[in-house]
Formats: C-alpha cells, sequence, structure tokens
C-alpha cells in the first residue's frame, strides 16, 4: 500500500493540471526556440506536428532572451514555425521493480524487446542525487568479478568505481560481458550508449548469454539517436540502478561508454550556446561527470560497484574526458592494443591499471606476491628490445632471468577464456603460487 501511494505521489508531482502552451519561432540545428511557454530545464514538451507527422517529444535544455531552448528525443523532421508546443511534464520519470530483468529498454525505459508494456509499474524521477559522503558505508569487501587478471591485480571492492580505458576494438565489450555474467552481485543494470545497432544483439546473445540476461536491465541508445536521448539513456540507467540499491539490492552498473555520454553533453552545451573549451566540450561536460559517477558507490541501505568504460582516441591516455573521469573514479582497468595483437584476453594492462582501495582489502602475503609479479612485468617490459636482439646475456640481471624463466607462467596466469569463471580464492592462491610467495 506504502508503495501504491509513494508511486501515486511521483505521478501526481510530475503532472500539472493546467498545462502551457507556446509555439515555434526557430530551429537552429538541434535546438528548436519557442516563445510563450514557460517552462523549467529538463521538463518534457510536445510538438504538434500536424495530421502528416508524429508528435515530436522535447527536452527544454537552456534560454534564449525569452525563448526556450528545446531538443528533440527523435528527429527534427516535420517542425515548422508556428506549431503548437505543449507542456507534458516538469520532469521525466521512468518504470522500476523486478519486471524489469531480463529486459531491454530504450532511453526513456521503454521496452525495445517487444515484451510486456511497462507503464502500470511504479515511476521514478529522472536524475538522483549522490548519497551524503557521511551516510556512505566504508567500501571494506572484495568483489569477486571472475576473472583472474583484475581480481588478483586489480583487486576491487563492494561499491568501488572504476574505468575500463581503451582505443577501439580492444575488448572492451567482451570483457563488460564477463563481468556482468560472473561477477557476484544480484542485479546488473547495463547502459549501452552510443553502440552501433550491429552490436547490440551480438552482445546481448554471445557476450552476456541468457545467465546474464536473466539478472539484468539492459539500455539501449545507438549511435543515430538523438543527443538528448544518448545522456538520458545514462542518466535511466542510472536511475534504475540507484532504485535498485536502495531496495537492498548490491548492484553492478556498467556503461559503455562515458565519453559517448559526455560527447552528448558536448552537443546539447554547445547547442544551448555554451562556449566550448578543451577539445570543443564546454565547462558543464566536466560539472556533469562528477555528479553522474558519484551517484554510484555505496549508500546507506547496499552498494553499487561500478564500471564505465572510456575510449581514449588514438590510444591517448590524457584524453579530456579520461583525464577527467580518472580524477573521479577508485582506480581504472587499462586495456592494450599490444597485449590484444599478441592474442591475449583479456587485454589488461596491469602495469597501467591500478585500483586505489587494493592495498585495504587483501592480506600482506597478497600484496607482497602483488608486488613480485609488477616487478617481473616491469623488468620483462624495459628490457623487452634486448632479449628480442638476443643482446642480453643470462646471469647479467637475476631478476630479469627470473622473470625471463616465469614468462609463460606469468601469460598463462593473466589470459582467461571468455566462459572461464575463475573465483576469487583461487586467483589469489594461483598469484602466491607463481611468485612463490608462502
Amino acid at each position: 500500500m506504502t508503495m501504491q501511494w509513494n508511486d501515486l505521489q511521483t505521478r501526481l508531482a510530475g503532472a500539472d493540471p493546467v498545462r502551457g502552451v507556446g509555439k515555434v519561432t526557430n530551429l537552429i540545428g538541434m535546438a528548436v526556440e519557442v516563445e510563450g511557454l514557460n517552462a523549467p530545464v529538463g521538463s518534457l514538451c510536445r510538438i504538434d506536428t500536424g495530421r502528416h507527422h508524429d508528435p515530436v517529444l522535447c527536452e527544454v535544455v537552456g534560454f534564449r532572451a525569452d525563448a526556450l531552448l528545446a531538443m528533440p528525443f527523435d528527429e527534427a523532421r516535420g517542425i515548422a514555425t508556428g506549431q503548437r508546443v505543449v507542456l507534458q511534464a516538469n520532469q521525466l520519470t521512468v518504470p522500476f521493480g523486478d519486471e524489469l530483468l531480463g529486459r531491454v529498454l530504450d532511453g526513456l525505459g521503454r521496452p525495445l524487446d517487444g515484451g510486456p508494456s511497462l507503464t502500470n509499474l511504479p515511476q521514478r524521477h529522472l536524475g538522483g542525487r549522490p548519497p551524503n559522503a557521511m551516510q556512505r558505508r566504508r567500501t571494506e569487501d572484495v568483489m569477486s568479478t571472475g576473472i583472474r587478471s583484475i581480481d588478483s591485480m586489480i583487486t576491487t571492492a563492494r561499491g568501488q568505481r572504476l574505468g575500463i580505458f581503451s582505443g577501439s576494438g580492444v575488448g572492451k565489450s567482451v570483457l563488460m560481458g564477463m563481468l556482468a555474467r560472473q561477477a557476484s552481485v544480484d542485479v546488473n543494470v547495463l547502459a549501452l550508449i552510443g553502440e552501433r545497432g550491429r552490436e547490440v544483439r551480438e552482445f546481448i546473445e554471445r557476450d552476456l548469454g541468457p545467465e546474464g540476461l536473466a539478472r539484468s536491465v539492459i539500455i539501449v541508445v545507438t549511435s543515430d539517436e538523438s543527443a538528448v536521448m544518448r545522456a538520458k539513456g545514462a542518466e535511466t540507467a542510472m536511475t534504475i540502478a540507484e532504485n535498485f540499491r536502495e531496495s537492498d539490492r548490491e548492484v553492478l552498473f556498467l556503461m559503455d561508454s562515458a565519453t559517448r555520454y559526455a560527447m552528448a553533453l558536448r552537443e546539447i552545451g554547445l547547442a544551448a550556446g555554451e562556449p566550448p573549451t578543451t577539445k570543443g566540450y564546454p565547462p558543464s561536460v566536466f560539472a556533469a561527470l562528477p555528479r553522474f559517477c558519484e551517484r554510484a558507490g555505496w549508500s546507506s541501505i547496499n552498494s553499487m560497484t561500478a564500471f564505465f568504460t572510456v575510449l581514449i582516441e588514438g590510444d591517448d591516455i590524457h584524453d579530456p574526458v579520461g583525464d577527467a573521469m580518472r580524477s573521479i573514479l577508485d582506480g581504472h582497468v587499462m586495456l592494450s592494443r599490444d597485449l590484444a595483437r599478441q592474442n591475449h584476453y583479456p587485454a589488461v594492462d596491469v602495469l597501467g591499471s591500478i585500483s586505489r582501495l587494493r592495498n585495504d582489502l587483501l592480506e600482506s602475503p597478497d600484496l607482497e606476491a602483488g608486488a613480485r609479479l609488477m616487478r617481473w612485468l616491469k623488468t620483462l617490459e624495459e628490457n623487452h628490445d634486448l632479449v628480442n636482439i638476443g643482446a642480453y646475456v643470462a646471469g647479467s640481471d637475476p631478476e630479469l632471468d627470473t622473470a625471463l624463466s616465469k614468462r609463460d607462467e606469468i601469460r598463462e596466469f593473466l589470459t582467461q577464456g571468455i566462459a572461464e569463471n575463475s573465483e576469487l580464492g583461487a586467483s589469489l592462491t594461483g598469484l602466491r603460487q607463481l611468485t612463490g610467495v608462502a
């Protein structure tokens, strides 16, 4: 009964008994100028385009002089000056409930999979706030990902937030599928933002599989959709994940990709008249990213562990979005194109990756074993050319001799089949055995 009353309050809060009406006066790029309508930023408007076209839904993104600026969720086809604009709701809502598990939704929480309608489910306002810093629980427990290289060397805590940094085609989607299938959580929420349409079913059927889908909610916004829809898709996914967390579920939030979310925010900001700064990104993008990422993590009820993929253009880790995300998150997993070319999967560059909570999660023997493996990997990297041209004389460097003798074992330990699930205890035991730490 309480749930029904809360849902009714949510619906009433978004309703307006007296709907404002304005008219279209201009269309510049993606921004529609509307006069005569008073509506707050983030509200939903409908443009009545006449009998030959379907109505166009828009979101209010800003103001210019006396005009309101709105951006369509879909194409702007059919919009003309003088058309009527009606305020639909002051705030968007998305459905919530266990009925979402196993479903594929669009950026506004509507079914894409041909399944039953979700209109009868409780609704939640889009756009929550990060939990109060003093109400968050501490992240003290390890979350097993089932991936040996991550669990042993980039150990992740429940409620931790990490980035997966990679260029295109290095195995991000495969790694996300392994996380969604194997991680020890109750619910997965996946946000596929700006993906190629061809890759969506491939990811769901090949990488995620029936086992992963059964405990997942997937929000899909493909690359051909509008910037507003891509931004809303990320926010819809985060809102759904927050509500599962507040229902005392342990949640894994996977987003591919944070870069495309930032690009969508850039398009919206530039269309609203913001000045471009670094690489054309307006200041609002770098304000929105921490607000979004901080919503993950622990609340006072349960945890939301989050992995955000970050596309690094030309494999340049100092891309503006990459720099911003690294400063916000609790660590990062770097995927290496060189390792992928060697058929080393998952292509995790252990030397370039870090978990800021690893030292708080593991015992001294595990930390010592990890440090020893890192030294071997660094020694192999520094002497790679010397060894390859045959200029190294065995016995000159005991550390390098040991690393060379262990090279095949190291590779076997850090690689893993797509369907292989390595338990946390087995991964840490394997690390100690590899490095000879008792």
